[in-house]
């Protein structure tokens, strides 16, 4: 009697599973960033890539008009490749390229969105700042579990970065390619990315440092309590962690950093050219290129926020699981036109404005 009990509570515990599952709505999710397109449906494990260079174009003043046929085509292709449900409800997030481009001009912007919409029947929206914090804060939870032991993450983009915490987060438009070409432009009057940064004079460095504080101001304002951070992007992983263990003949597997060994290998590095560094650190030159810029980057935000341990942990983290959550940003797939409208009047602040105040559509 006990064994058929435990069967019988096993079958419906499979079929109270199997219920709240059909229960659970059906949806696509597009996390487009600076660098590409990445898709996953909910309820699956996979995610799809497509590769897009949004941050040369916008640099360039020239918009996304050319990554449109791209977008477009990694819209329509990437759920047919994962073999996602044709009938899930599709949305779209746009990250920092995109609020970038909404900056130069949103109702240029809108209708490019609009002409996506039409050839993908995706509807995209221009996510804020602090709300792509709370979606990668989300999803640092769910993968790392007890093992963040941090109040905020810190993720470092390509077009921005975040300091995002349950309740309180910073973000900017200055990620490791555009914060390096802040430098260039200053330093070395290029545009070129990535230029030949170094070697940096202790004249230089100075200036940079000013120059990045300048940019943090907002910290103390956005974060007043301060945040105990984790970095979870390859600028720290792949980049700084492996050139600080080098130097000071520490395990590969670095799991935090200190201000002194930040500011140590910054200040031993600048001064050389940049293939002499890479052959040191036995790093490919590609990578080697902005690893000034982001030491100089990390430093300054562990300035910033008054943090004397910089906790490690590599992540493969995407805007998916928040985006798949938004009910609020799936409300907008039915109500898009309206939200084109807010965004062409409103900017990117048209996300947190209510769908069910839009007047129906006739």
């Amino acid at each position: 009697m006990p064994l058929r009990r435990n069967l019988l509570a096993g079958l419906a515990g499979c079929l109270l599973a199997a219920v709240a599952a059909a229960g659970e709505p059906c949806r696509v999710a597009f996390d487009m960033g600076s660098s590409g397109i990445r898709a996953g449906q909910s309820g699956r494990p996979e995610v799809l890539r497509a590769d897009i260079d949004y941050l040369t174009p916008l640099s360039a003043g020239r918009g996304l008009a050319d990554t449109l046929p791209a977008t477009v085509a990694a819209l329509r292709d990437l759920p047919a490749q994962g073999g996602f449900d044709p009938g899930c409800t599709r949305l779209g997030g746009g990250f920092s390229a995109w609020r970038m481009a909404a900056q130069e001009d949103r109702r240029k912007l809108a209708g490019d969105l609009e002409a996506i919409r039409n050839s993908s029947g995706v509807a995209v929206l221009v996510i804020p700042q602090r709300q792509e914090g709370a979606y990668g804060y989300l999803g640092a939870r769910r993968l790392l579990g007890n093992r963040l032991t941090t109040s905020h993450i810190l993720d470092i983009g390509g077009g921005s970065l975040q300091i995002a915490g349950e309740s309180h987060s910073f973000g900017a438009q200055f990620g490791q390619k555009l914060w390096h070409r802040e430098l260039c432009k200053a330093l070395r009057h290029s545009t070129e990315l990535p230029c030949a940064l170094q070697p940096l004079t202790p004249a230089e460095l100075d200036s940079a440092r000013q120059l990045l504080r300048s940019r943090l101001q907002d910290i103390a304002r956005d974060l007043p309590g301060g945040a105990r951070m984790t970095a979870i992007s390859r600028p720290v992983t792949r980049g700084i962690a492996p050139a600080v263990a080098h130097l000071f003949n520490r395990p590969a597997g670095l799991d935090s950093l200190s201000p002194t060994l930040l500011r140590a290998t910054l200040e031993v590095n600048a001064g050389l050219g940049l293939d002499e560094m890479a052959n040191r650190l036995g790093s490919e030159r590609k990578h080697a290129a902005y690893l000034i810029s982001d030491l100089l980057l990390v430093e300054g935000l562990m300035q910033a926020t008054g943090n004397h341990d910089l906790r490690i942990a590599e992540l493969d983290l995407t805007n998916l699981p928040g985006l798949l959550a938004d009910d609020r940003g799936y409300g907008w797939v039915a109500q898009h036109d309206c939200y084109l409208r807010r965004l062409r009047a409103m900017g990117v602040g048209a996300y947190f404005s209510d769908p069910a105040t839009c007047t129906p559509s006739r």
